[in-house]
């Protein structure tokens, strides 16, 4: 089973950039990978997704200014976020599910979320 641990976020100002990495133990068996994104009392959300061609798609919200990436060497996927906004502010999470249509059923049933890494826009 994949072991999947977040990391790359913080705290910059409207307009800046982070660069998020996922870090895991392998793609064997792994058809698509995605980043999604939560903030309390809210759903966890789909931000981008890469299939096995490594084929990208990505949220509406998110499109012109996010790059989703593979590195299959380093069996690590990327989020590289640039021209972030407030609203980019939440926990990013990575997992082996692809949007763009993620239902809420499948978010809750999955078991191996990672701890995350946290974004901060400040306006």
């Amino acid at each position: 089973e994949l072991q999947l641990v977040e990391s790359g976020g913080g705290s910059v100002q409207t307009g800046g950039s982070l660069k998020l990495s996922c870090s895991t133990s392998g793609y064997y068996g792994v058809f698509c990978m995605g980043w999604f994104r939560q903030v309390p009392g809210k759903e966890r959300e789909w931000v981008a997704s890469v299939d096995s061609t490594s084929w990208p798609t990505y949220a509406d919200s998110v499109k012109g200014r996010f790059t989703i990436s593979v590195d299959n060497a380093k069996n690590t996927l990327y989020l590289q976020m640039n021209s972030l906004k407030p609203e980019d502010s939440a926990m990013y999470y990575c997992a082996p599910l692809c949007g763009p249509h993620v239902p809420a059923s499948a978010l809750n049933e999955y078991d191996g979320w990672g701890p995350g890494t946290r974004v901060t826009v400040s306006s």
